[in-house]
């Protein structure tokens, strides 16, 4: 499964492309909007840290024409972007017209199967199915997200499942049990997955264990466990 950073904050991309295991991020207007910076050097930073990993940038107008045009523009940008596009039936006909042009599109705010099905049809790269969002309503995120796996494995669609929304390490264990391609999740949960105290208190042990043992050798030592993360 790939592994999306949610954030357009550009030190929390540099802190995890240096881990080696990010495949790329997520990003939407209200992301972006929190950085205070110009929306195309942003996005375009964001190309540079990542290396080839993928960057979803957003698109804001809600009609076909608004989102064809502003799609062609953000793609022309670097070839790392794949653009995302609102599920509404304005958005389905702009996938479908992007597509013919070899725009990559990542179809967002899904929240049903009916939504994937129409989204995989139109040819979109990714579907963007919002967990969390639905588990705050008392409805079941990760039912969705089999049910949208399954449909897609029935039919070979090639539109990837990209699990987003998620709000702690439980969810993005889940998604990857299910089969999704992808999960997105904030740093704070990216870091999580480092996470379990029988780790840190193992290591604690060894460390402790090796610095009585040199003790008793005559050496000096000051044990010290990382800090994942820090």
């Amino acid at each position: 499964m790939k592994i999306f950073l949610d954030t357009a904050n550009l030190d929390e991309i540099r802190r995890g492309a240096e881990f080696g295991v990010l495949d790329g991020i997520t990003t939407n207007p209200t992301l972006v909007a929190k950085e205070n910076r110009p929306f195309r050097e942003l996005i375009l930073e964001a190309c540079r840290i990542l290396r080839g990993g993928v960057v979803n940038a957003e698109v804001v107008s809600t009609d076909t024409a608004g989102m064809v045009r502003e799609g062609r523009e953000l793609a022309s940008w670097h070839p790392s972007i794949v653009v995302k596009v609102p599920m509404l039936p304005a958005g389905i006909r702009a996938v479908r017209l992007l597509r013919d042009e070899g725009i990559r599109t990542n179809v967002t705010l899904v929240f049903s199967p009916a939504q994937a099905l129409l989204a995989a049809k139109a040819g979109a790269y990714f579907v963007s199915p919002f967990l969390g969002r639905l588990d705050d309503i008392a409805q079941d995120g990760l039912g969705l997200l089999r049910e949208i796996v399954g449909i897609y494995r029935n039919y070979h669609f090639e539109t990837q499942v990209l699990a987003a929304s998620l709000r702690h390490p439980m969810h993005i264990m889940e998604a990857a049990k299910i089969g999704a391609d992808i999960a997105t999740m904030p740093y704070k949960v990216f870091e999580q997955l480092f996470q379990h105290p029988l780790t840190d208190r193992g290591l604690e042990t060894f460390l402790k264990d090796w610095a009585k043992a040199r003790e008793s050798l005559g050496e000096i030592v000051e044990p010290t466990a990382p800090k994942i993360g820090r």
